[in-house]
């Protein structure tokens, strides 16, 4: 079509018009994953929280000394997730044709995106606005993976603006003369060093932070932003014998699987793409269910302070999510705990 008036006519029904047609298949571009979770030597229980993170969707946040591995494991993070259902793949491919990033070789985006901004991103470029509005790197993330490197290096401000987003999945960008909400559903992946000099609590190395510059360090990080983390993993410095170790083959396939799995049991269960990690509280009740062994647990997390009244409730579905990836229909007391554990650390 040469024009708008051409486009409006067609629409209309009022001229015809021999238009090319694309073979689906053709626009399917084959998964290259660089980092294979088999490529990372140790790291058992990361590789584990990485699973069920991508499984149901769930928000994670990483944190260790230098060099651990955190940007490696999220790097992983795509060679474990489903590819896009073909309505995800439509909702994604707008967004990217809007922002002026379709490719134009690449008419249909099938693979999940994985955005990693700069830490000196500004509150527009992560959560969009400007004239004309554009989407930002949270919408540019929908149905896929942001990945926040040197999480509290970012603008508190830029931080804090994250809170809606991840409650809502979406964002609502207000200016003076337009409003605009944009989709946001995504996974967000962060990763953070113990303190500035990356060595709070290393059995190896001194830290050399004064007690001062680590609590101005983590008040970046506020309460209510944490509390909408799912889950928090402590990735530890390796001893040689495990970097000596030989690389696992297809460890990324057989957990990909595994999602994709847990995520064919979420759709027939809400019969769309939402995940464990979208239920609202009528779909906690019904299906998050414990038992009373259950019960006691969470009753003594919450009694002790331990665990909020959102807390809770990301509990119930991060164990949801891990009885999913065992193929129970109910949640067992191990999955409750193994849920807990990843909420509950001292070290982060």
């Amino acid at each position: 079509m040469e024009n708008l008036k051409e486009t409006i006519n067609y629409l209309e029904g009022k001229k015809e018009m021999n238009l090319p047609r694309w073979n689906l298949g053709q626009c399917q571009e084959e998964p290259r994953y660089p980092v294979d979770l088999g490529y990372i030597k140790g790291q058992e229980s990361s590789k584990r929280a990485l699973e069920i993170a991508a499984a149901g969707g769930h928000h994670l946040l990483m944190m260790g000394p230098p060099g651990a591995g955190k940007t490696l494991l999220a790097k992983a993070i795509p060679s474990i997730l489903p590819p896009l259902s073909f309505e995800e793949s439509l909702e994604v491919t707008k967004i990217y044709s809007i922002a002026g990033l379709l490719p134009k070789n690449k008419p249909l985006i099938n693979l999940r995106p994985f955005r990693s901004p700069h830490h000196t991103a500004s509150e527009v470029a992560l959560i969009g606005g400007g004239n004309p509005p554009r989407p930002g790197e949270i919408t540019l993330s929908h149905r896929g993976v942001l990945f926040l490197d040197e999480w509290p290096e970012f603008h508190r401000d830029v931080l804090e603006s994250l809170r809606q987003p991840i409650e809502d999945g979406q964002i609502t960008v207000l200016r003076a003369r337009h409003s605009i909400t944009f989709p946001a559903s995504f996974t967000l992946v962060a990763a953070s060093n113990p303190c500035p000099c990356g060595y709070y609590g290393d059995p190896e190395k001194k830290c050399n932070c004064t007690n001062s510059q680590i609590r101005m360090y983590r008040r970046k990080l506020s309460g209510p932003l944490m509390d909408r983390i799912d889950l928090f993993i402590s990735v530890p410095q390796l001893k040689y014998e495990k970097l000596a170790m030989a690389d696992e083959e297809n460890c990324s396939a057989k957990i990909r699987k595994k999602v994709k799995e847990a995520r064919k049991i979420q759709r027939e269960r809400f019969s769309s793409g939402k995940t464990n990690s979208e239920m609202e509280i009528p779909q906690i009740k019904k299906y998050c269910q414990i038992d009373l062994a259950g019960q006691n647990l969470l009753r003594n997390a919450v009694d002790s302070g331990k665990l909020s009244a959102r807390g809770y409730h990301r509990i119930l579905k991060v164990a949801r999510t891990i009885a999913d990836i065992e193929n129970s229909e109910k949640i067992l007391l191990i999955h409750l705990s193994e849920a807990l554990s990843y909420r509950l650390r001292e070290d982060v």
